[in-house]
């Protein structure tokens, strides 16, 4: 009888000892779990920008890089060469109503956004094709308008890419880009129909 308790006793020893560390385990395997769903950094965010000025209304959607203390202009972005004036997928602004920008008309529509950084002035195109991977499939002769902006220096690094469109008068409005040391302003007009 003594024998039979003492087994049964062992047992239930080792049944919660068995228990205990089946826990364990299952409690490891729970937070390796919420470890690798843990949402990681990305590196450039996919973000816009966007205003109504007068009747149009303008809208900017980019990935937004970092500097992450690299030379960006002149380095990362060379001069005198096109870019898709963001990260991964070309830049797109799309506008409702026409808009005047550097005397030129740009029917409303949905375009491409590239330019070309210089030391001094940057050339700033609208494209027809505003779906495509960064600048590969980006040609010249799917332009639809093409202006040059000066090129404004800031004080300080502007350490993500940023665009802002804001309006300046009832009808007129400025698109801005920002990173680096870098800014550009494209002002605009709504045409009115």
């Amino acid at each position: 009888m003594k024998k039979t308790i003492i087994t049964s006793c062992i047992a239930l020893i080792s049944l919660g000892a068995f228990s205990q560390n089946e826990h364990s385990n299952h409690n490891m395997n729970s937070e390796t779990k919420q470890e690798s769903t843990t949402p990681k950094k990305v590196l450039s965010p996919h973000t816009s920008a966007m205003a109504m000025v007068g009747d149009a209304h303008v809208h900017i959607d980019y990935s937004s890089p970092s500097v992450r203390n690299r030379m960006v202009f002149g380095g990362l972005v060379g001069f005198n060469t096109v870019w898709q004036a963001g990260a991964h997928k070309a830049t797109w602004i799309e506008t409702n109503k026409a808009l005047k920008i550097g005397g030129k008309v740009l029917p409303a529509g949905k375009y491409g956004f590239f330019v070309v950084p210089g030391k001094e002035s940057w050339k700033v195109m609208f494209n027809s094709n505003w779906d495509q991977h960064g600048k590969d499939e980006y040609s010249e002769a799917e332009d639809i308008l093409v202006t040059n902006v000066k090129l404004n220096k800031l004080e300080k690094i502007q350490e993500s890419l940023v665009y802002h469109v804001k309006k300046k008068k009832e009808n007129m409005g400025v698109i801005s880009l920002a990173w680096e040391t870098s800014q550009i302003e494209i002002p605009f007009e709504v045409l009115q129909k």
